[in-house]
C-alpha cells in the first residue's frame, strides 16, 4: 500500500443525506480505514453466538443481527460498484436501491452469522483491492448516482461510513 491517499471528499462529491456516514470516517487514508473497520467489525461480531445472532435485535420489527451483517455485504457491493463504474468513466447515471427489498428476499435469518462475517470479509477484502487499483485521476471522477453527483473518492467514504454507522448502531443498541 503506497502512502499516497486521495483525500477527504468536498461535500459536492457525494449525495447529502451521505453527509452523516462521511462523517463518520476519520482521517484522509481511505485503504487504511476500510482495514481497520474489518479488523474491530470481526473482532466485535465473531464471539456472538449464532442461535442469538438470527433473533437478536433492539426492537419488535427491526433488524436482527444477521440481518444488518448480510445489510452491511449486500450495500457494501452496491456502493463498490457503482464506484467501479464511476472510476471506469461510465456516464450513464445510475438508480438508488430499497434496503428493505433487498431484505424482503435476503435469506438471511437461514444463514449462520459466521457464513455472513465470512462473506462480509470477503466483500470488504475485494473493495479493498478496488480501491487500491483505482488511478490517482480516477479518485475523482464524477458520476451520477441516485440522482446525486459524486466522486469515486465519495463513494469510498459513504462505503466505510455506512459501516461505521451500523456498527455503531450494534454497539448501542444490540450489544
Amino acid at each position: 500500500m503506497s502512502d499516497w491517499t486521495p483525500g477527504r471528499p468536498e461535500k459536492t462529491e457525494y449525495a447529502p443525506y451521505a453527509q452523516e456516514y462521511v462523517d463518520l470516517v476519520m482521517g484522509s487514508n481511505i485503504l487504511k480505514a476500510f482495514d481497520t473497520q474489518l479488523k474491530d467489525t470481526l473482532a466485535l461480531l465473531r464471539p456472538i453466538d449464532e442461535a442469538r445472532a438470527v433473533r437478536l435485535t433492539y426492537a419488535p420489527g427491526k433488524w436482527t443481527l444477521n440481518q444488518v451483517v448480510g445489510h452491511m455485504s449486500d450495500t457494501e457491493r452496491i456502493f463498490a460498484y457503482r464506484a467501479l463504474w464511476v472510476a471506469r468513466g461510465d456516464t450513464t447515471p445510475l438508480p438508488g436501491f430499497e434496503q428493505d427489498d433487498y431484505m424482503q428476499f435476503s435469506g438471511f435469518e437461514d444463514r449462520g452469522l459466521s457464513d455472513l462475517l465470512d462473506e462480509f470479509e470477503t466483500v470488504r477484502r475485494s473493495t479493498i483491492s478496488l480501491f487500491r487499483g483505482i488511478s490517482h485521476e480516477a479518485w475523482h471522477r464524477r458520476g451520477v448516482v441516485n440522482q446525486f453527483a459524486v466522486t469515486v473518492r465519495g463513494l469510498a467514504f459513504h462505503t466505510a461510513g455506512h459501516e461505521l454507522h451500523h456498527v455503531k448502531i450494534l454497539r448501542e443498541k444490540y450489544l
